[in-house]
């Protein structure tokens, strides 16, 4: 059974797993909050609707210049993309007919744009026994001949997060070997900008940060990302981007929401509370689950053997797993949860539950 790469439209998992979808469906394949946006979206929409009337600012304006501001970098040293899936092809492009490191399991647009580029790849392959940790020692291992090193903090799918010194450790090895490295930071909000490699970049040239807005601010629809790391090469990934590539309802809602600090502070309570009683949840219930740090988990069933029957017949109930077929390493043996309201967390508690206890 083929299922589809990503989380989120569920319609399409239905469809390619061959189950009619139930009337009612709660998707925790995806990784957006349940709060929805920031509350000024809805009060400014009549003044932002007016901007749909004129053509964007190439360069993302506002939002551009918010984002440095916000981490207090130079306007030159970020670029905003379409969403930071955009900001792969650029960095794809960049890395063309060369080799790059991979850590897997990894989020799939990695290989799919480095692969349409024709890029080589070498693989650092995570071990659940050594609980989907990376180490500088892999790296160094990995490293030799390669043009850059992806790394995704806090990493996509289990959550894990590696600490400052272990990244600077990283990083310097890379600089070393004259790799550069990127890290993919689409999740780092859920902790803070204390856990972000950000105030480390004038320290180490080769670095050069992603990160997503659509995750925190609950505005996938729009999609918005964008990249920080030295001038030059900020102008470099630029070379490759489309003109009026981010659209200016994007462009205004996203410098808006980096003032919304108080949002944040209420999401991250919220989601950390509500992985806190899924783990324990599933430790309960003697599922093997990851050391994560934000808003989702990955989880595993007492007897792995059994994903595929339990996967389907979740989603006969309405309640829609991140499967982890497309994800290296994990093979399908594994679900990755997105948390969502404390009402849906606990349908999916007592639909787990049932499964559980009639197999």
């Amino acid at each position: 059974m083929e299922l589809p790469n990503h989380g989120a439209n569920p319609l399409r998992l239905y469809k390619q797993a061959g189950i009619s979808p139930p009337q009612h469906i709660l998707d925790f394949s995806e990784n957006v909050h349940p709060f929805g946006p920031p509350d000024f979206l809805v009060e400014q929409w009549p003044e932002m609707l007016a901007l749909t009337g004129s053509y964007p600012d190439p360069d993302g304006e506002p939002f551009r210049m918010a984002a440095a501001e916000y981490h207090g970098v130079a306007a030159n040293q970020v670029a905003a993309g379409n969403g930071a899936a955009e900001i792969f092809t650029w960095l794809a492009r960049r890395y063309r007919g060369q080799q790059v490191v991979l850590v897997e399991p990894a989020f799939s647009e990695y290989r799919q744009s480095l692969e349409a580029e024709n890029v080589r790849i070498k693989e650092i392959q995570l071990q659940p026994e050594t609980g989907w940790r990376l180490t500088a020692q892999n790296v160094q291992e990995a490293i030799s001949g390669c043009a850059a090193l992806y790394i995704c903090n806090p990493h996509n799918p289990t959550g894990t997060l590696l600490d400052l010194d272990e990244l600077q450790d990283i990083a310097q090895i890379c600089l070393e070997n004259h790799c550069e490295l990127v890290i993919d930071e689409a999740f780092i909000d859920f902790i803070g900008e204390k856990a972000s490699f950000m105030p480390f970049l004038k320290s180490f040239p080769n670095v050069i940060l992603v990160r997503s807005m659509t995750k925190m601010y609950a505005i996938p629809g729009l999609r918005l990302g964008y990249v920080v790391s030295q001038a030059d090469k900020i102008g470099q990934l630029r070379q490759g981007a489309a003109h009026w590539n981010v659209n200016a309802l994007s462009a205004a809602i996203g410098a808006e929401c980096l003032d919304e600090a108080a949002y944040r502070s209420k999401v991250i309570a919220a989601a950390t509370e509500e992985r806190r009683k899924m783990q324990q949840f599933l430790a309960k219930n003697q599922c093997r689950t990851s050391d994560s740090a934000v808003n989702f988990l990955t989880f595993q069933l007492p007897n792995p053997d059994r994903s595929a029957a339990f996967f389907r017949e979740l989603l006969k109930t309405g309640v829609v797993l991140r499967h982890t077929e497309s994800f290296r390493g994990m093979d399908g043996k594994w679900f990755r949860i997105g948390m969502k309201s404390t009402e849906n967390m606990e349908i999916l508690r007592e639909a787990i539950k049932e499964w559980l206890e009639a197999n």
